[in-house]
């Protein structure tokens, strides 16, 4: 009796662990007795399966219940498994969710076909069973450590927004930096990571403030000497903050560089010329343009014709590019879809 009682206590326990550190499966297979294996395999193996017919059902139950994994039959009505997993990467909100296809197709084609729609793994038909589970469980533990990453980036860009709440004056700011860098950068036809890049800078680019007190943050006046000096390190505690998420790694540059000047008299490195990242020289012009077309405690917001005359001012000092101003300016002034009035400050509309 004592030896069966044992016996359940580590059963018990292998499960409890086995649920613990399982996820979810959606399992994909218009054959039924094959999905119904499928999901019992999984199951004893401690993960929770959500089994779908068809793709239809799949694609659905993927959008539904976000899983860790999903195991999608290549042969399948209305949606093949090629059908669903590209839908699933060109979505967003699915699009990290590891994906491996069952076949039993075994021709190159239908292998560079399911790579090109954005296949995380493949399992011959029948799969066996060990090297099922095998790859469930890498392809979960990775699942997870890219959910840690983007619940750590979701942090560091939340606490930018609790930033910039400290200070009623920057209400806004950087969601009007995000939106004017990036139609600055799609006028210049950067590729598509650099305008991910712009709108995360633009969210992300006074980070650092977090490490400034409040009595030099917030103080009703112009700053002294000093005090200044204390400001301007928030370039660097915002860089060593972000250095850690390697999906930061192309914000970084934007974060520490965007008060660099052409002329080497900007801050924190003295950066001159073509030393200074592209993307940090976007972002600084339309940080200049915000900061000028809003209200401060010691001077009330310019005029948009005011603004844009004290940025051609920057660039005849030698400060600024001339033709990212050049840019900015005329997308200001004739604004489209990414630069709309909403994008401004009240008080310079």
């Amino acid at each position: 009796m004592r030896g069966r009682s044992e016996d359940r206590e580590k059963d018990a326990t292998r499960q409890a662990l086995l649920s613990e550190s399982g996820g979810t499966v959606v399992v994909a297979d218009d054959t039924p007795a094959i999905g119904h294996y499928l999901a019992r395999l999984l199951t004893r193996d401690g993960h929770r399966v959500v089994v779908a017919h068809n793709g239809a059902e799949a694609l659905d139950a993927i959008a539904r219940e976000q899983p860790d994994v999903a195991l999608l039959d290549v042969m399948m009505p209305e949606l093949s498994g090629f059908d669903v997993c590209q839908a699933v990467k060109s979505d967003p909100s699915t699009r990290l969710i590891p994906v491996v296809l069952v076949t039993a197709l075994q021709n190159v084609e239908d292998r560079i076909r399911g790579i090109e729609a954005g296949a995380d793994d493949f399992l011959s038909k029948p799969p066996n069973p060990h090297e099922l589970l095998a790859r469930v469980r890498s392809l979960f533990r990775l699942k997870r450590y890219t959910d840690e990453l983007d619940s750590a980036q979701s942090v560091i860009m939340s606490l930018a927004l609790t930033i910039e709440a400290r200070d009623a004056y920057t209400d806004g700011h950087c969601q009007r930096l995000a939106t004017s860098a990036v139609a600055v950068g799609e006028a210049l036809g950067l590729p598509p990571a650099d305008l991910e890049a712009l709108r995360r800078g633009g969210v992300l680019h006074d980070i650092g403030k977090v490490g400034v007190p409040d009595g030099v943050l917030l103080k009703p006046g112009r700053l002294t000497a000093t005090e200044f000096d204390v400001m301007k390190r928030h370039t660097m505690i915002g860089d060593r903050l972000c250095a850690p998420l390697r999906s930061l790694k192309r914000v970084r540059p934007i974060i520490r560089h965007h008060h660099e000047r052409l002329d080497g008299s900007g801050y924190p490195d003295g950066l001159a010329g073509d030393d200074i990242p592209l993307l940090a020289q976007v972002m600084s012009v339309v940080d200049i343009f915000d900061a000028l077309t809003t209200d401060r405690p010691y001077r009330t917001a310019l005029t948009l014709d005011d603004a844009c005359h004290e940025l051609e001012t920057e660039v005849d000092r030698g400060w600024r590019r001339a033709d990212l101003v050049e840019v900015f300016i005329g997308l200001r002034r004739a604004p489209r879809d990414g630069l709309s009035s909403d994008a401004a400050p009240k008080a310079a509309r």
